[in-house]
């Protein structure tokens, strides 16, 4: 047969009255007789692709367990995937997680000599009202307070003892507070003083903004103070009252106005109260205080000091 002969099934040469499959080239090896209606597959030649067979049993056993044990550990680690990072992106640590032994660079990126500067620790001597830019000193048996009044910064004596007023609540024998002057007219520290005076002896020895009255009220009063003072280099105002109440000894309560040293010089106002008898401040405490009040950053003088304006 010619080899232009093309593949397909032709009388078998070799058996009388059936059919061998011709590829083109060559006979194979399939045969059949001859009107069969079954093709058998043509067998295929060494230059084409032999169809895939499918595994032995049990390799396909292996590829099956093989694959899923790929699927759990895809899905381990999107489950670690989630467990590091949070809601908003940001990687988090669980707390077992161990730490670098490298040390952390510094502020600037450099080495192991650098570090961040710590913050300076508050100087328990000091009062600080940043909001006023200004210094108090804090006598010896004072502290700071936590208490916020009238958005005051304040400080009292460490000692406390039952309100005669109110037996069922505890007093200070002295309380100093600073703040900005609000809620008034008043132009000059002179006329802020004169002003508050009334107000700072109302809400420290009669009543307070609930109606709490510590010290049975203040039945009279009578002025042994007032004029110029110079207060952190600023002229300044201080009026000064002797207060009776209707339980206890009484007291001194003070207004002190003078300009703020910072931004547009708005009227500062400090009052002072300090109980009266044996067992309150010395009234002169009350001078020494404003002597030592300065501005931030501002340490000449020192605590009584007389430095006016220059």
């Amino acid at each position: 047969m010619s080899m232009t002969t093309p593949p397909g099934w032709y009388a078998d040469p070799g058996v009388p009255g059936g059919e061998r499959w011709w590829d083109g080239s060559g006979w194979t090896a399939h045969t059949r007789s001859v009107g069969a209606a079954a093709v058998p597959q043509p067998y295929q030649p060494p230059y084409q692709q032999a169809p895939r067979q499918p595994p032995p049993a049990g390799r396909s056993r292996s590829v099956v367990l093989g694959a899923v044990a790929a699927g759990l550990m895809l899905v381990a680690a999107i489950v670690a995937g989630v467990t590091l990072l949070g809601d908003d992106g940001t990687k988090t640590v669980p707390r077992s997680a161990p730490t670098t032994s490298e040390p952390a660079p510094g502020p600037t990126g450099g080495g192991d000599d650098e570090s961040p500067t710590a913050e300076p620790t508050a100087d328990p001597t000091v009062l600080v009202d940043q909001l006023n830019g200004i210094t108090l000193p804090i006598p010896d048996d004072w502290e700071k307070s936590d208490s916020i009044v009238d958005r005051a910064v304040t400080m009292t004596t460490v000692a406390d003892y039952e309100c005669p007023g109110q037996k069922s609540r505890y007093c200070r024998y002295g309380r100093v507070m600073s703040s900005t002057a609000t809620q008034t007219d008043a132009a000059t520290p002179e006329a802020l003083a004169k002003e508050d005076i009334q107000d700072a002896s109302d809400a420290l020895y009669d009543e307070d903004s609930i109606g709490n009255s510590y010290y049975g009220g203040v039945t009279s009063h009578t002025v042994v103070k007032s004029g110029a003072v110079t207060v952190a280099g600023r002229t300044g105002y201080v009026v000064r009252w002797k207060v009776k109440t209707g339980s206890g000894p009484g007291g001194y309560v003070q207004s002190l106005a003078f300009p703020s040293t910072i931004g547009a010089e708005s009227l500062i106002v400090v009052r002072f109260a300090f109980d009266a008898g044996p067992k309150g401040p010395p009234l002169s405490g009350m001078d020494t205080i404003t002597k030592g009040i300065r501005a931030i950053g501002d340490t000449t003088g020192g605590v009584g000091s007389s430095i006016g304006p220059s």
